[in-house]
């Protein structure tokens, strides 16, 4: 072999080795989630960070969380077991139902663990409300939402308590995020969401007060995500146009990461299409999920990398 093809094996070579490590490099900063994804249609799952199912549930849920003993807390749709939506928590293992509630009006939409162990509920139909269920599924505090009644169905969504107490509840067809003192059901404060014009469907589906005051709130038909401050200007937002693909049909579920990033839903969005994506503060797409046949109503990230979230309330 001549001196000319002996470099020429060798720069092939040194190419070879170039692309494999190049690789590696995508592959090591690759970021790769699992989370529990709650719907109608895909029912309730877990997915691991390779993109396949690991666990279902055969009921469909709004809101749904992973318990810190592995079991799984979910806010259920009508079933014929429940037809006014339930809360249950079902053991991870054997799917048994541990505990539950049977909704007492049209639905029930969300659920959250309180501080004390108890279980803040809304439920939704002619008296709108949030209740507080104990260990034993017994009521044993309400509060009216100042809401519309004419339909259950929109009333509200991700209701949550604050750091300080206070409840925070999204109401869809009101355009407002209102902040409920539960002590005497007034609203403290009230976030609008119709800036942009009613016809925008901007409606508050997921609203998440965050470590620095402000509130992130998922704005539904409007296919956008905004961050208002305590008066209630917008000082972050990201929309289709931001990232430059279609990739946000009804932003649902939100929730903010412990890195800055957010991760919303496009609930509407079916087959290969993406269902979850996550942002960064500058707008760039870092992450998607295009799995199962349909979106999600709400999700939360569980795993980052093989690395547990230990902050993954902010949803």
């Amino acid at each position: 072999m001549t001196k000319k093809s002996w470099l020429i094996v060798a720069a092939v070579l040194i190419a070879a080795v170039q692309s494999i490590f190049a690789v590696n490099d995508v592959s090591a900063d690759e970021i790769r989630h699992s989370f529990l994804g709650c719907g109608k249609a895909n029912r309730v799952v877990i997915v691991g960070e390779d993109g396949k199912v690991e666990w279902k549930f055969d009921m469909p849920a709004s809101d749904g969380w992973v318990l810190p003993n592995g079991n799984v807390l979910l806010a259920l749709y009508g079933t014929k077991e429940f037809p006014n939506g339930g809360v249950v928590i079902v053991d991870r293992k054997t799917k048994e139902i541990l505990y539950k509630y049977k909704g007492q009006q049209k639905e029930i939409s969300t659920v959250q663990v309180l501080p004390d162990g108890n279980y803040l509920v809304a439920e939704l139909g002619p008296q709108p409300r949030a209740i507080v269920l104990n260990e034993k599924a017994e009521v044993i505090k309400k509060m009216p939402f100042q809401c519309q009644k004419g339909n259950a169905h929109m009333q509200t969504r991700m209701l949550r308590i604050l750091p300080n107490g206070n409840y925070i509840a999204p109401h869809l067809l009101d355009f407002a995020v209102k902040e409920y003192d539960p002590s005497n059901g007034k609203v403290v404060r009230e976030f609008p969401t119709d800036d942009r014009g009613r016809e925008k469907r901007d409606w508050p589906f997921t609203a998440i007060r965050l470590d620095n005051g402000n509130t992130l709130i998922g704005c539904t038909n409007g296919n956008r995500v905004i961050e208002v401050d305590a008066k209630g200007k917008i000082v972050w937002s990201v929309d289709n146009d931001d990232i430059g693909k279609k990739l946000i049909d009804d932003a649902c579920g939100v929730q903010r990461l412990p890195n800055g990033n957010t991760v919303i839903t496009s609930y509407h969005a079916g087959g290969d299409k993406v269902k979850l994506l996550e942002v960064t503060r500058d707008k760039k797409v870092v992450w998607t999920y295009n799995g199962m046949n349909a979106g999600f109503h709400h999700f939360q990230i569980l795993t980052t990398n093989g690395k547990k979230l230990e902050n993954n309330l902010m949803k």
